[in-house]
């Protein structure tokens, strides 16, 4: 883990707790980057050392925290703020002249591509730590995935030339709504550039896995995969996996299916509109041709002698028969029906087998306050996402290709989850989501 050089530079307990200095710290401290240090400096070997491993790979760290889009603007940064020079472990004495130049970041972010192993090790060694710190992590997890821009140039050229990005391509992303009036809106939204993946806890908020794609790469053929990879890195963490929330992007019936089959984990997956509006079907046109479905998951009974369509109660979902059980709206909620005497199913269960539609029917019913309660927890990776922008200036970063993307992400959450680890260590729990320092409140006489 990377020591703070000067440790008398800061009073800890009078730094306010959200301040960069001392989120800084959190990860310089917490980061268990030992193994990757020595494997620098070992292929540093004799080579000069006018600018030590150490301190140049904590100023980078530092860039992240500081929220600096490129290597000049973290330049300038340290060139004007001695402390952070000094708190990173460049040498006091030599002031400005300490700070490296461009070209120096520009070889050492690219060295790190060839340890992008190492650096995939420390995000794995963090989440593991943090199980053990937060026994409940992994419960409840969601996955979404996140458009970046590259900062290169589309091209139909197979050379770079150092403006062009040969890796990326473009990707789209259709949001649906409905105003307050009834209408219906859709936005598209298109980029040149790449997607991050994650699988995130969503009590915490927390990471837990991540891939970076082209930005035509589909949601849906990543979910099965990323859970694979929890399983063969963090088996504890897969082993407690019970919930995984999901946009309609990982709407299918292989994710809905294997998911539960294979992983034991219940999809809470938003499902795509693929029927017309209000049709519903047949549950079994053999021995129930008075209940049907809709594409929502919701079973309704209808009267033989009014045709009324009734909602028929969730029963819960049956492991040993694979079937969700559903209940009388006479027996239910004490309804009346003017054709009971002729429906066979009066003041009786019905059960549907998930096999009558995967993607419909799922452990956890559709319809239930279950379902809606567990899918309303997908926001977490929204926030997460967010934190991209807002907190590790990914909304504007002069970032091209796919290898130095997937290391300046995996740089990102491995800061997010360095940060989480101190803020428990120093029983600063309520701030372990905490990654930027909240800004000043507007002067009201302003």
């Amino acid at each position: 883990m990377a020591k703070l050089l000067v440790t008398y530079l800061f009073k800890w307990q009078d730094v306010e707790a959200k301040s960069d200095l001392e989120r800084l710290r959190l990860v310089l401290e917490h980061l268990p980057d030992e193994a990757l240090m020595k494997k620098l400096e070992a292929h540093r070997d004799k080579g000069r050392d006018d600018y030590p491993i150490r301190p140049v790979w904590n100023s980078v760290l530092a860039g992240i925290v500081y929220q600096h889009g490129s290597v000049e603007s973290l330049r300038r940064e340290l060139l004007r703020n001695g402390e952070l020079r000094e708190g990173c472990g460049f040498d006091p004495h030599k002031g400005w002249d300490a700070v490296p130049p461009s070209y120096v970041y520009t070889r050492f972010l690219k060295l790190l591509i060839g340890f992008k192993t190492e650096i995939d090790a420390l995000f794995d060694t963090l989440v593991d730590t943090l199980k053990g710190l937060l026994p409940e992590l992994g419960f409840s997890v969601a996955v979404d995935s996140k458009g970046v821009s590259s900062a290169g140039r589309p091209t139909k050229e197979s050379e770079e030339d150092g403006r062009r990005d040969t890796d990326a391509d473009w990707g789209k992303k259709t949001y649906r709504g409905q105003r307050e009036d009834g209408t219906l809106w859709e936005k598209v939204v298109k980029w040149f550039g790449y997607k991050i993946h994650l699988i995130v806890d969503t009590t915490y908020e927390l990471p837990m896995g991540y891939r970076v794609t082209r930005a035509s790469e589909s949601d849906t053929k990543q979910l099965l995969p990323m859970v694979q990879e929890v399983k063969q890195k963090h088996p504890q963490i897969y082993k407690d996996m019970e919930r995984l929330a999901g946009d309609k992007g990982y709407d299918s019936e292989e994710n809905c299916r294997r998911l539960y089959d294979e992983h034991g984990i219940k999809p809470v997956i938003d499902i795509r509109c693929m029927w017309r509006d209000k049709e519903t079907k047949l549950i079994d046109a053999r021995h129930a041709d008075n209940i049907v479905y809709d594409e929502g998951g919701a079973v309704y009974c209808l009267c033989p002698e009014t045709l009324e369509q009734r909602p028929m109660a969730y029963g819960g979902f049956e492991q040993d028969r694979m079937a969700l059980k559903y209940v009388c709206p006479m027996k239910a909620y004490g309804l009346t029906c003017q054709g009971s005497a002729q429906c066979v199913h009066a003041m009786k269960s019905e059960r549907v087998g998930l096999e009558m539609d995967r993607r419909i029917f799922t452990p956890i019913a559709r319809s239930s306050y279950a379902w809606e309660r567990e899918y309303k927890k997908r926001t977490a990776v929204e926030r997460v996402n967010s934190r991209f922008d807002v907190s590790f200036g990914f909304e504007k970063h002069f970032i091209r290709g796919q290898k130095k993307m997937e290391i300046r992400v995996g740089l990102a959450l491995c800061v997010m989850l360095a940060m989480a680890v101190g803020r428990i260590k120093e029983q600063q729990i309520g701030l372990m989501r905490s990654l930027v320092k909240t800004p000043a409140p507007l002067d009201k006489a302003a």
